[in-house]
């Protein structure tokens, strides 16, 4: 049989297992191994490679930068870092009709910057906004699908593990650079979903009735609580763009900046530093596993040498390179319907980076482009990750109504993704102007 045969099986079988409930890595780790002994016909030589991709993986140093943001991204939960900053929001949103959902969309975005999870901003900000949302008779479900659709944002607004993935992956980009990149789409968006909820509660003003009005000195004084937020986002984001240090470092500062304030606070107890780190390890275990599994699918998918076939095959076509492009961010989108995002990024970025090259794209502004349509994917229905984390948030969220409310969104997310894919130089304005071209 054909190696492009066997390459081209194993996706399908890949995506097969998947869809049936097996875990992510699992199953691209059994395809990788069995589809690579076929394509090499040495079995052997397919265990050689489990014995060492392992240790490879995760010894790289510059991965570390993964635990390193995960755990800055807990300690803001457990110092109400996040607490402070929805409730800023909603002093200053909150009067306005709609103006909760306002508040939910503003604290996603910020609190993206100082978490980088996006299912993370969806639980956390989603059980903050709430109990506030229900004190108005805001609608349960359209609260819940703000929240599916704020949560997006964390993977654009840095520190994004989205685009860390990417860039490490592709290899020869900055991960500064794709941060940076990252910043202005990021702004257009919560500032497009900002819109939306307002277009929403004027066609629907039941759903969002207004709520309080405070005096100035209470918005005023509401401002004290974010500024660590702004002081971390500012340290983390400034030092690392002004070349003070590297993301890695960076990363080490916001965690333990983040460690401390929890102590000055005095919420540090070491249950809960116990309850952070096993969290931690929790979700860093769950990154390197797909990580591992994804280099073992790599190795696979290089042995039949398909993607260099498929850049070959599309080389070949007569139809206008942007065509091409559409048909990716189609399939990139039905992806993310299906899988949640790091999973999407480890699989399918070393099959589409060598083609999207070959087309003369930009791949920072391709890694701008991958994780919109990703983060599409989670909040469109019917299969959406993030409508299923908002969904958890309480029972008296129904799903169906759930998904009708997040439509809105969607749309939006679709609008931004088209501009950015039209005027490119929103993505990569920004990173050439503190980086140079």
């Amino acid at each position: 049989m054909d190696v492009s045969a066997i390459a081209l099986i194993g996706i399908a079988l890949m995506v097969t297992l998947v869809f049936f409930g097996m875990n992510v890595g699992i199953s691209m780790m059994l395809v990788g191994i069995v589809g690579y002994a076929l394509a090499a016909g040495d079995f052997s030589l397919a265990l050689s490679r489990l014995g060492t991709v392992p240790f490879t993986t995760v010894s790289t140093f510059s991965f570390v930068v993964i635990p390193l943001f995960i755990l800055m991204g807990e300690f803001t939960l457990d110092s109400g870092m996040s607490q402070d900053l929805y409730d800023c929001c909603e002093k200053w949103l909150g009067r306005y009709r709609g103006g909760l959902n306002l508040a939910t969309i503003v604290a996603n975005g910020v609190f993206g910057a100082i978490c980088g999870s996006s299912t993370a901003a969806v639980a956390t900000i989603g059980r903050l906004a709430l109990p506030e949302t229900r004190r108005f008779n805001y609608d349960d479900n359209l609260t819940a699908a703000t929240s599916a659709a704020g949560g997006t944002l964390s993977w654009l607004i840095p520190p994004s593990t989205g685009f860390i993935l990417y860039g490490l992956i592709v290899g020869n980009i900055s991960i500064g650079r794709l941060f940076a990149a990252g910043i202005v789409p990021g702004v257009i968006l919560m500032f497009t979903y900002m819109f939306t909820s307002f277009l929403i509660c004027l066609h629907s003003p039941e759903k969002a009735p207004r709520g309080q009005k405070y005096p100035l000195g209470v918005k005023l004084r509401s401002i004290i609580g974010i500024i660590p937020t702004v002081f971390l986002f500012t340290v983390v984001l400034g030092g690392m763009f002004s070349g003070v240090f590297s993301y890695t470092e960076a990363a080490a500062v916001g965690a333990a900046f983040t460690i401390c304030y929890t102590a000055l606070r005095r919420r540090f107890t070491w249950s809960g530093f116990r309850a952070r780190i096993l969290s931690t390890l929790k979700s860093s275990i769950m990154v390197f596993q797909i990580m591992i599994a994804a280099n073992i699918f790599g190795y696979f998918l290089t042995i039949t040498n398909l993607s260099q076939n498929i850049a070959s095959y599309i080389a070949g076509l007569e139809i206008d390179r942007i065509y091409i492009m559409m048909l990716i961010l189609l399939l990139y989108v039905v992806i993310g319907m299906f899988m949640d995002g790091l999973s999407a990024v480890m699989l399918t970025v070393p099959i589409f980076c060598p083609i999207v090259n070959s087309l003369g794209y930009d791949l920072v502004w391709f890694g701008v482009v991958v994780v919109l349509v990703i983060v599409l994917g989670a909040i469109s229905p019917p299969i959406g990750i993030n409508l299923f984390v908002a969904a958890g948030i309480d029972k008296k969220i129904e799903m169906k109504k759930l998904m009708l409310n997040s439509i809105p969104y969607c749309f939006a997310l679709l609008a931004v993704t088209i501009l950015v894919v039209i005027v490119p130089q929103l993505a990569i304005w920004l990173p050439n102007l503190l980086y140079g071209v």
